[in-house]
């Protein structure tokens, strides 16, 4: 499906898939996971899959790595407001409790401070080249 429609950049919805395909929703979740694995496809906000090409480059490097790198491609300083996580899963493609969860990390490691409801994350510390990689 994927391959012998190159003009295709999003995949149908899991409801579209099970009703196409008479498959249960577990059935189709799989499926997706499995595009996902071998970098075909990502999730993107809106329980939506995007198609990713050959060539396209995908950062396979866990999810609180990834923010923390926006520490330093957003040039912030320690004591400065991080951002939300809402705007961070949109950045992302992937849902709120996922960010919160690496974020989260990021705080327990000491790279952000604060955090909870209601409540600015602030830059704790600004991680090394190192601490990144």
């Amino acid at each position: 499906m994927i391959e012998g429609n190159p003009g295709m950049t999003e995949l149908p919805s899991l409801p579209e898939i099970m009703r196409e395909h008479g498959v249960s929703r577990g059935v189709a979740i799989r499926a997706y996971d499995v595009l996902r694995q071998e970098g075909l496809a990502q999730p993107t906000p809106g329980a939506r899959w995007r198609i990713l090409r050959a060539g396209a480059q995908v950062d396979r490097r866990p999810l609180h790595e990834r923010i923390a790198e926006v520490i330093a491609t957003d040039g912030l300083q320690a004591g400065e407001a991080f951002p939300s996580a809402s705007s961070l899963a949109e950045r992302f493609g992937v849902s709120r409790p996922t960010v919160t969860k690496a974020l989260e990390k990021l705080e327990a490691a000491g790279v952000l401070a604060g955090g909870g409801q209601g409540r600015v994350r602030t830059v704790r510390a600004v991680p090394t080249r190192e601490e990144r990689s």
